[in-house]
């Protein structure tokens, strides 16, 4: 029987972020996944550490935007007509949610987490030796018509102003010397200068875990949906034998429900999907920041192992048939845009983003069982948080006071 005080349930970002902070505080930790460390949502995304994503992304309310969605014909949009029925509850409290006045509201509890999100990736990336997966150059949101533009670079000043979110808004003139190999069809760009940039976001959560390990810490391949309330703590099996913890955690991003519904509770958890493909750059091409498309709704990013586009969200079942329609419809856009060259990638990757219809993570005890914590629900933003969450969850579980006020994400808000 192995036995620790805890056992961390999902090695994504997340969860190896949880496991160093309580071992940091002297607790025993056990982490576990089904399978191997950040080989679901944590291995593919855009890269980003977001400082300035203090607005979580909402639902449209504009009736030009739900008209176009309501094709189903966009690139940053997609849904699945089957899954609309089981969806209707969540779209319909996440579209309550995004309304003008409330987005804001949620914007100001949210930059609280948002706000230490570089600095705990910089405190765990220097431990674990993994800086030169960053690039501190921020992003670039590039524009193709001046009225999207302007209403953009209103927008980041104003965040500036309520948040001290620091960017630069760059002509075409300066995009071209920022960008000189992107197609000349743009106007201009913001340039949120505080993100972080990751060449190899598995990477990094691999070095996260390399950290854990080398300080004692273990990891265990096993089914989290077999998780048992026993006298003394919490028991599973798993693939080195039975394990029993004193506490359990809770971080399995869309596969967080597996466990919460069957220990009774009904959170209203729903996933977005998204997809992305490598590319090589064609000859001496070069893309110096990640780019996001803003009308066309697409990403580029430069990576280790590549140019990554990545696409917008996909609303479907979590474990629905894959469908990278939108990777398609992105692809010749993108190619316009940026000298790509060849597919890197035998086909196109796919992972679900964990969401909560009031964009707020779940992050804080279960209501109903001692012992158990819940972290997860993190959206467009768990390479973002997953420092941030596990530094919150450890000071909440070991008695500290917490250094980002917790109440606003706590399951019990439901």
């Amino acid at each position: 029987m192995m036995r620790s005080d805890a056992v961390v349930l999902g090695a994504g970002i997340v969860g190896i972020s949880v496991a160093l902070h309580l071992q940091a505080r002297g607790r025993s930790v056990i982490l576990l996944d089904r399978r191997g460390a950040a080989e679901e949502t944590s291995f593919g995304n855009a890269g980003l550490i977001q400082r300035e994503g203090v607005y979580p992304y909402g639902f449209p309310h504009d009736f030009g935007a739900l008209l176009r969605y309501g094709l189903n014909r966009t690139i940053d949009a997609h849904y699945h007509p089957s899954a609309l029925f089981n969806l209707a509850p969540f779209l319909w409290k996440y579209w309550r949610h995004s309304r003008r006045e409330r987005h804001a509201q949620i914007a100001r509890l949210y930059s609280g987490l948002i706000e230490h999100c570089v600095a705990e990736h910089d405190a765990l990336a220097l431990a674990a030796g993994a800086t030169d997966l960053f690039r501190r150059k921020g992003w670039l949101r590039v524009f193709r018509t001046e009225r999207e533009r302007d209403l953009r670079f209103e927008e980041a000043a104003r965040w500036r102003k309520e948040f001290g979110i620091s960017f630069q808004a760059l002509d075409a003139a300066a995009l071209r010397e920022a960008e000189p190999h992107l197609a000349p069809v743009l106007v201009g760009a913001v340039h949120w200068t505080d993100p972080v940039s990751v060449t190899d976001p598995q990477g990094l959560a691999l070095a996260y875990l390399r950290l854990f390990e080398s300080r004692g810490g273990r990891f265990v391949q096993g089914n989290a949906a077999s998780l048992e309330q026993k006298p003394g703590g919490w028991r599973l099996p798993t693939v080195e034998g039975p394990l029993q913890a004193a506490t359990a955690v809770v971080a399995l991003g869309p596969w967080a429900d597996v466990v919460t519904r069957a220990l009774g509770y009904d959170l209203p958890l729903a996933v977005k999907r998204g997809y992305h493909m490598h590319y090589r750059a064609a000859g001496k091409a070069m893309l110096n920041h990640p780019i996001l498309d803003t009308e066309r709704g697409y990403m580029l990013a430069p990576m280790q192992r590549g140019i990554r586009l990545t696409t917008g969200v996909e609303f479907a079942l979590r474990d629905a048939i894959r469908t990278p329609v939108q990777l398609g419809r992105a692809e010749p856009f993108a190619r316009e845009l940026f000298p790509l060259a060849e597919r890197l990638d035998h086909e196109p990757w796919m992972g679900a983003r964990p969401c909560t219809p009031d964009m707020l993570p779940i992050i804080g005890p279960a209501p109903r069982h001692a012992n158990l914590w819940f972290a997860f629900g993190h959206a467009h933003h768990g390479l973002t948080l997953g420092p941030v969450t596990g530094r919150l969850i450890g000071e909440m579980m070991t008695g500290e006071t917490p250094f980002v006020d917790p109440t606003p994400y706590r399951a019990d808000r439901f």
